[in-house]
């Protein structure tokens, strides 16, 4: 109560309110983006801000509403649908993609001598894969199947999505 008293005296003092970006002009790139735009002109196809992380998921994985989730925190979260575009002029500014389902391949280790070697290769192996800044998706999901009831999801992200 104490802190909501001292926000309504206050409404009118500080910065001014927080409003939608004007979505008919192209959106500007935060100053991180820039940078790692500028880079990515440099070192075209560098994996070097490729950033992954893995979460092992036991037990029965329903694979549709795990799809869907992930759908659903895409299309929650517009930075996972933006890609870093040039304009004519050579400047580069966000476009926002719809929402679209994101692709979740499937790829079955379970006959693998060793599961769990053979996911931190593939794993390796997808981090190396760079990013089109352009053309997007600046994500990618895949699932590996260690056993029926053993997986691991790899998200892939390029640096740019955090920034």
């Amino acid at each position: 109560r104490g802190l909501a008293a001292v926000i309504e005296t206050s409404a009118g003092d500080g910065a001014p309110p927080v409003v939608p970006a004007d979505r008919t002009q192209p959106l500007p790139l935060s100053f991180a983006q820039q940078r790692l735009w500028f880079l990515d002109q440099l070192e075209p196809g560098s994996t070097e801000y490729n950033m992954s992380t893995r979460l092992r998921l036991t037990g029965n994985v329903d694979l549709p509403a795990l799809s869907a989730a992930l759908d659903a925190v895409v299309d929650r979260h517009e930075v996972l649908r933006t890609r870093l575009v040039a304009g004519a002029d050579g400047v580069a500014h966000q476009v926002i993609d719809p929402p679209a389902p994101m692709p979740l391949p499937v790829l079955d280790l379970s006959g693998s001598a060793d599961p769990q070697d053979a996911t931190a290769r593939l794993i390796a192996e997808l981090g190396t894969v760079p990013f089109d800044l352009a053309h997007g998706p600046l994500i990618r999901a895949t699932i590996i199947r260690l056993r029926s009831d053993e997986h691991v999801l790899a998200l892939l992200m390029h640096h740019a999505v955090s920034d």
